[in-house]
């Protein structure tokens, strides 16, 4: 099954992601979400590439923001798209039935409608306000997350839903217990100066369930 915590690249030059992408992968990261935008499509080609060998050295899936032309070029596993990115069956039809296709949603109606074209799994939020995204859908915060988990339980609907949005060490078990699947960060784990020690405890609390 897919890893319960996706890592997403930050920084705006390649060489800054590909330090960022490089310290999340050697202190325990399995799943890293490219994502460099507004960049010239050399720069991001060029980007895609190296971190594909990166995650291949680590045997970490590696997955592509947006960009399905480009998760399509360079061969990554997979593509996650926004609301506004292209739609999710498209995208199963060009990449084909073995590949992972993740959609960002706000709503119950947006899991619901990925579902039924094929998605992979949810990127739901945002939890709270958080720097590395323009034009925020609104918040969830906790109750948002049960409300949402519930309706999914109610409509016999089951897809991996990871909460994404501003979170912290602290939020992950309160967050856990609504009934997603895992977490998707980005500046919890760039900023840090303990990543090992973070991601160990990122994943203690995010696995505790299964351990128990």
């Amino acid at each position: 099954m897919y890893n319960k915590l996706q890592y997403i690249s930050q920084g705006e030059t390649i060489e800054q992601q590909l330090r960022n992408i490089h310290q999340a992968l050697d202190s325990g990261c399995n799943w890293v979400q490219m994502r460099f935008k507004n960049q010239t499509s050399k720069d991001t080609f060029t980007l895609a590439e190296a971190v594909k060998s990166l995650c291949e050295e680590y045997l970490a899936n590696f997955i592509v923001n947006d960009d399905l032309n480009l998760a399509k070029q360079i061969a990554a596993d997979g593509v996650h798209l926004g609301l506004t990115d292209t739609k999710i069956d498209e995208a199963r039809a060009i990449l084909g039935s073995t590949k992972i296709i993740g959609g960002t949603a706000n709503t119950f109606e947006d899991i619901e409608n990925h579902v039924k074209n094929g998605c992979d799994y949810i990127g739901l939020g945002p939890f709270r306000f958080t720097n590395t995204k323009e034009k925020l859908s609104p918040f969830l915060g906790l109750a948002g997350y049960f409300d949402i988990l519930e309706k999914l339980k109610r409509n016999k609907i089951e897809i991996p839903v990871y909460a994404i949005g501003g979170i912290t060490l602290r939020d992950v078990s309160p967050l856990m217990e609504t009934g997603i699947y895992g977490i998707a960060v980005s500046g919890i784990i760039t900023e840090s100066e303990e990543k090992e020690k973070l991601i160990q405890q990122l994943n203690e609390k995010l696995y505790a369930n299964i351990i128990a």
